[in-house]
């Protein structure tokens, strides 16, 4: 509804903040092909990578205090950004090394205070200034999980499961005959349209929710010793008056995390909240800094199951990447539900996806690997079988493979920062 208020007065400038949010995958790629041919120009704040990476032609970086433009989408800005850190730390080592020489100097003997440069002070003088004002780059989330005693092997099995809600004849149909053997360490998303039932299915897999009994072979199966964590896109669990310590760890001072014993102000720290905030309530947060929160106060509970729903709305792309490498290490089992390509792509080892039709209603399938594998396979058996219907999404995919390539400029000129 937002979208379309800000589009339908057909604006010269069209201004986006975090557009992805809570949007299905369908939505994002009729988003993303609208701002594509979009004539007026776009401003958009957003850590949806892939969503750059079809959208931007110049990214623009807040870092450090200062905004920098680098030419392209996001894929061209990582390189660009790479070659930039690499010359910035060349030029700050050589810098710290001259200053630590001309501090050596200054501080000689009384001896050669008498010949001393007026010239070379004044350079020390300025070198010292350079220094403290240089900021260096922010912190970075030191993500760890307490990944609690192993799970048994089979962590679900369910044969036949079907679940619809309503009365007999106009029942809403949400699962249909779903089967799938789901193991310890597997890293399971879940995708479909806003409303399709990913956590009804969810429900069902972990036992919190029980099959209908008029498909008689419907059963399911859990395994042994599930200890599972939540992380909700609603933010339900969020009490605002509490302060951080005591939301994180009620009381007490500690944490526990893989069997050691850590202050939960430190742990906090781990997390980029400073010991001064510790004692600060959750509403004076940001949303970026309550999800931050959440995520420290998920990975503080022993747990071998870890259900994850939408964990990166407002999550800065650095603690993404940390997230990423944390859940592809962990050892047990993810259950994630996201609409951020990307993040699928680099996490998940399959995909159970909505694939519903009125004729077929609460249909799923399992398939190999993350949402880009995913298309993949659906259009090949959209073509063994002779439909040509496909998603919204694997339609913008298929007309976008190309995006992450230097595309020319409207005058037809590569973009600056790939000519030569």
């Amino acid at each position: 509804m937002a979208l379309a208020q800000a589009l339908v007065a057909k604006p010269d400038v069209l201004l986006l903040d975090e557009p992805t949010n809570h949007l299905d995958l369908d939505s994002i790629a009729w988003l993303e092909e609208l701002l594509v041919n979009f004539n007026g120009s776009i401003i958009t704040i957003t850590h949806d990578r892939a969503f750059l990476d079809q959208v931007a032609t110049v990214i623009v970086e807040l870092d450090r205090g200062k905004l920098r433009p680098y030419p392209g989408n996001f894929a061209q800005y990582l390189i660009q950004k790479e070659e930039q850190m690499a010359q910035e730390a060349v030029i700050f080592a050589k810098a710290d090394k001259l200053l630590a020489q001309e501090e050596v100097w200054i501080r000689k003997g009384v001896e050669a205070r008498r010949t001393r440069s007026v010239a070379r002070i004044g350079r020390l003088e300025a070198l010292r200034e350079n220094r403290a004002a240089r900021r260096d780059a922010v912190g970075r989330v030191n993500l760890d999980v307490s990944s609690g005693d192993k799970s048994g092997k089979i962590v679900a099995e369910l044969t036949d499961v079907s679940k619809s809600f309503g009365h007999p004849g106009a029942e809403k149909i949400i699962v249909n005959r779903f089967s799938a053997t789901l193991l310890r360490g597997d890293k399971v998303g879940l995708l479909g349209p806003n409303g399709a039932g990913k956590s009804t299915l969810l429900k069902l897999i972990l036992g919190e929710l029980q099959p209908d009994v008029t498909t008689p072979t419907g059963k399911i199966r859990q395994g042994a010793n599930l200890q599972v964590a939540y992380f909700d896109q609603m933010r339900d669990a969020l009490d605002l008056d509490a302060t951080l310590e005591d939301f994180i760890s009620p009381g007490s001072e500690w944490v526990e995390i893989n069997g050691q014993k850590k202050h939960v102000k430190s742990y906090l720290t781990d997390f980029l909240f400073s010991p001064e905030r510790a004692r600060s309530p959750v509403r004076s947060l940001s949303g970026g800094e309550r999800n931050r929160l959440l995520l420290a106060r998920l990975f503080a509970r022993p747990a071998n199951v870890l259900v994850l729903d939408e964990p990166t709305n407002d999550l800065d792309i650095d603690t993404l990447e940390l997230l990423e490498d944390l859940l592809q290490n962990y050892e047990g089992t993810v259950f994630l539900v996201s609409h951020d390509r990307r993040f699928l792509d680099n996490v998940v080892t399959s995909t159970i996806a909505y694939e519903g039709t009125p004729e077929n209603p609460g249909f799923w399938r399992e398939y190999e690997g993350g949402v880009t594998d995913w298309i993949t396979q659906s259009k090949r058996a959209a073509q063994i079988t002779g439909s040509s219907a496909k998603t919204p999404a694997a339609a913008s995919s298929a007309k976008n493979t190309n995006k992450n390539t230097p595309q020319p400029n409207k005058d037809g000129q590569e973009p600056l920062s790939k000519r030569n």
